[in-house]
């Protein structure tokens, strides 16, 4: 039976290369659905189509209307990769506005393995906001991928998202969820 990974994009550099990521889960034996927050849809919707058939699933940004069906698979572990610090700090403090935030901040509390691998600047991961942000999401049971087992910030204009450590990822998520 295949697992189902739900991964979650950010509007942060290395959802351009989201694409990346989805084949390296599948390269994995994960079945990949895609959610992407509402402005790293945008970045995509040219090329949406693309992302769609190389999952076999609906890419997901929104919330459903009351009158939609759920159209993807019940996940077996959701990673929030790239995780923007706009979004992190949402999620930290309890706030559900995008579908993407929404779905892991459910998941986590109904026993699904949830991983976050973050994508920000050293300026950006200054702000007070950001610690408390990571400690709030760690005590709830989220696996915060930083450091030298995840991605480590770095200095302003000077990433490098084409370089996203999509394997660091996928190997916690395959730990997590064992």
């Amino acid at each position: 039976m295949t697992r189902v990974l739900y991964l979650i994009a950010c509007a942060a550099g290395p959802a351009q290369h989201i694409d990346e990521g989805v084949r390296r889960a599948q390269a994995r034996g994960w079945d990949t659905c895609l959610i992407l927050t509402p402005t790293a849809a945008t970045w995509w919707e040219p090329r949406m189509g693309e992302l769609e058939q190389l999952t076999g699933h609906p890419v997901r940004s929104r919330y459903r209307l009351p009158e939609e069906g759920d159209a993807l698979p019940k996940a077996d572990a959701m990673l929030v990769a790239p995780l923007s610090c706009t979004s992190l700090n949402k999620w930290g403090n309890g706030i559900s506005d995008t579908l993407a935030i929404g779905l892991v901040s459910e998941g986590v509390h109904m026993g699904v393995p949830a991983l976050a691998m973050p994508y920000f600047n050293q300026a950006q991961g200054a702000q007070p906001a950001v610690a408390r942000s990571i400690a709030d999401l760690r005590s709830q049971g989220v696996h915060f991928l930083d450091g030298p087992d995840g991605y480590q910030s770095h200095r302003p204009k000077q990433g490098n998202p084409a370089n996203f450590p999509w394997h660091l990822a996928l190997d916690a998520v395959a730990r997590a969820s064992r």
